[in-house]
Formats: C-alpha cells, structure tokens, sequence
C-alpha cells in the first residue's frame, strides 16, 4: 500500500494527482508535436474539471501557467500566450502597500478630520475658508456624539480640539456657536415642509372666495 505521505508532493492539489502525473509524462515524450498534443489534451481536461471557471478571463492561459509550474518550468513545448513562463516571474510579488499614517491624538474624530484640517489650511483667509471651517467644527461635534453619546460635548471642547488638531492654525471664534450637522438637516426639513403648508393654505382660500360667490348670486 502506498500512503500520500510518501508520495510526491503535489505542486498544485485542486487538479490532483493524476494531472499531476500526465503532465511529468510529457517531459518524457520526444516527439514534439506528440509533446505539444499531449499537453494540449491536459490542458482540456483541467478545464473540464472546473468548468464553472471557463467564464473567467484569459483562464484558459493560467491554465497553461499551472501546467509549467507542475512541470517545474522543464516543459519544452510552445506557449501560445507570448513568452514562456518562468520561475523568476512566478516568484515575484506585488510592491508592498504603506499602511496610512493615522494620528494616535483624538481618533474618535476619524482620520477624514485630519484631511479637511490640511484642506482648510490651503484655503485663502476670508467668509469661504471661515463657513468651511464651521463645517469642520459640526462634523466633529457629530463624531463626538457618535463615539460617546452619554457625554456631553461642549463647543468649548470642540474648538479646543480643532485649534490642537491644527497646531494652533484652525481657530474658531469664541462666541461661535456649533450647530449639529443633523440638527441642521433637521432645520432645512421644517423649513421645506412648513413653506408647502403655507401653499396649501393659500390654495384653500381661494376655493373659499369661489363658493362665496356663489352663495352670493
């Protein structure tokens, strides 16, 4: 009896040991066009053993990838994608992506915070730098009540943490008061709500005016 253990370690299992088996075959058949017809007819039953990959794009040429990997790269047939693949090439890894860096002070307020600080910075001083950095303000008021809503939060609190946040470049006026970006949402809805009441209203009078008339006549 043999056991897995002492077999052959398989390079990649998903096609099994049979496919595995075929493919070093081919390195012995010295005939080439024989080689190359045999390794195609491999190449078909791979993609008859997962068809529901067929839909996948250019699948049929990873297909003929796995198959130099099993071979180790020893397969001398022709590769119908371009240049033959080689070990160097399977072995290469993507460049390493940079985890951003987040500032430890004041994470409740999220990292978005930190790039409209930087926004606001680039802006030239006048009414349009000072409502946006209103707005940074109520977006920070939010974040806070979001992190911890059973503690209250002052405006004191918030225009400290943005002059902190800023280096001391970001300020607010001391007699400026923080609304909540939802109580602001709030308002606009009472507003658009209430001014299609007044409409109504107004509609309703003068169907009033006409049947007065006519009790007149």
């Amino acid at each position: 009896m043999e056991y897995n253990s002492n077999r052959e370690h398989l390079t990649i299992p998903e096609y099994g040991r049979n496919v595995q088996k075929m493919i070093q075959h081919a390195k012995t058949i010295e005939n080439p066009g024989m080689r190359q017809a045999f390794v195609e007819k491999v190449i078909d039953l791979m993609q008859q053993m997962h068809p529901q990959s067929r839909s996948i794009e250019d699948y049929r040429e990873r297909l003929w990838k796995h198959v130099f990997r099993i071979a180790d790269y020893e397969l001398d047939v022709e590769f119908p994608y371009g240049e033959r693949p080689t070990e160097e090439e399977a072995r290469k890894r993507p460049d390493t992506i940079p985890y951003p860096v987040i500032e430890a002070k004041y994470r409740h307020y999220g990292h978005n915070v930190q790039q409209l600080i930087k926004k606001a910075l680039e802006m030239p001083e006048g009414p349009k730098r000072e409502g946006f950095v209103s707005t940074i303000g109520s977006y920070m008021k939010l974040a806070y009540k979001t992190w911890n809503k059973e503690h209250y939060v002052s405006d004191e609190i918030i225009k400290g943490d943005l002059e902190r946040l800023s280096g001391g470049k970001v300020t607010m006026d001391e007699d400026e008061t923080i609304d909540n970006l939802t109580n602001n949402n709030n308002n606009n809805r009472r507003r658009s709500s209430s001014g299609g009441g007044g409409k109504r209203s107004g509609g309703s009078r003068s169907r009033g005016g006409r049947s007065g008339g006519r009790r007149k006549r």
